[in-house]
């Protein structure tokens, strides 16, 4: 899935939507330190009170928010596993059983909790819904509507809340004209935190990909190994925090730990243009050592050779046909994505911007340069330019 598949599912879970129907809600309850259901429920999803079916729906969108790579992973499943879950997942999607729907998702807890127990108490929601996209859009100068012919895409999507205590509060009765300790003793369900979850199948072209499944992760790069493997049995995947570690040490290793500003800018322009001329809805770009070698020549980098990136690659990774994504190894362009710490201060400055910082020597000591093109303003102050150290008449 890409991330306009994502967005326009994501914003479909919004109330009395035409193109959404979730069928049904069943919440689990798994206590702290525990291996075994506490307590489950299974619900038609339109009987819930409009405020319970906006919470969940929020919580649903807060499930599918986030950067591909970061926070949300298209994982392969598995196709050497006993048991697998995504056999699981799909006789779940296929039943008209309640029953039989139930029995599936209980599967799943199952694994959750087979290889870990939880340090507090969860509660694992699974939904099973029907997403309409239409084909084309609305005609407004005929009466030709875009709900006349739509894709129809059956879902399963699973959120993992924690619970939290009731905060202690002093009320005041109105009635009794009197001040009451809040005596509530019920834990929170933290609805608008999710802490994992998964949407299956994916899809991909308007179609179902019942091979492959998109997971939320707990927190942006730092997806749960144990629960993609034992519960998912899906394969890992390489987030975009280790792309970007992976092209820094296979640079390193080619040409040595240490670049001046002007060619790591020419190096991130030169990324950020093959993702914009060849990144798209369908395809994602993505570099492979040679061109991991072009990229470090157009960039400025010498003595550079194939020879030389193929042996990095294997170096790092162990495997010089890896591509790595592009999108991933660049900082966001036009931000002040790229952090300068020194004891001194501390600089933010954006990928485009970085070929106007520098390090210089001058009278034994290095020094931070920054081309501006204004007059720089500290406390209300014009500070007076100064000439390699020698102050300027004022």
């Amino acid at each position: 899935m890409n991330k306009k598949d994502i967005a326009n599912l994501k914003k479909q879970f919004k109330k009395e939507n035409d193109l959404l129907h979730i069928s049904e809600i069943f919440n689990v309850y798994i206590m702290k330190e525990s291996s075994e259901v506490y307590h489950q429920q299974s619900r038609p999803f339109n009987i819930l009170d409009q405020d319970e079916q906006e919470l969940f729906l929020a919580n649903f969108k807060k499930v599918l928010t986030g950067a591909i790579d970061e926070k949300l992973f298209e994982l392969k499943f598995q196709t050497d596993c006993e048991d697998p879950s995504q056999l699981i997942l799909h006789q779940g999607l296929l039943t008209d059983n309640g029953e039989d729907w139930k029995a599936q998702m209980l599967k799943l807890v199952e694994k959750m909790l087979a290889e870990r127990e939880y340090d507090m108490d969860i509660v694992v929601t699974f939904v099973k819904g029907d997403y309409l996209k239409p084909m084309k859009k609305s005609n407004t100068d005929t009466e030709e509507s875009d709900r006349d012919a739509v894709y129809s895409h059956q879902f399963i999507l699973c959120s993992m809340n924690k619970t939290q205590d009731p905060k202690k509060e002093l009320l005041f009765d109105y009635v009794e004209k009197a001040f009451k300790y809040n005596v509530i003793v019920d834990p929170i369900i933290n609805l608008t935190q999710p802490i994992g979850g998964f949407l299956f199948p994916c899809f991909t072209d308007n179609s179902a990909d019942v091979n492959h499944i998109l997971y939320a992760a707990p927190k942006a790069n730092e997806p749960d190994v144990e629960f993609i493997d034992t519960v998912l049995n899906a394969e890992e995947s390489i987030t975009a925090q280790e792309d970007k570690i992976i092209f820094e040490e296979i640079v390193r290793d080619a040409v040595g730990h240490k670049l001046n500003t002007a060619t790591l800018a020419n190096v991130y322009e030169e990324i950020n243009r093959v993702v914009e001329e060849q990144d798209s809805e369908e395809e994602i770009a993505r570099l492979d050592y040679k061109d991991v070698e072009q990229v470090l020549k157009h960039s400025g980098v010498e003595d550079i050779d194939t020879e030389k990136i193929q042996t990095a690659f294997h170096n790092v990774i162990d495997d010089d046909q890896y591509e790595l994504k592009a999108k991933n190894i660049v900082p966001k362009y036009k931000s002040k994505s790229i952090k300068i710490n020194t004891k001194i201060a501390n600089v933010a400055v954006s990928p485009e911007d970085l070929r106007h910082v520098r390090q210089v020597h001058f009278a034994g000591k290095r020094y931070l340069m920054i081309e501006v093109e204004e007059d720089t303003i500290i406390d209300g102050f014009t500070m007076i330019p100064e000439l390699f150290g020698e102050k300027a008449e004022g």
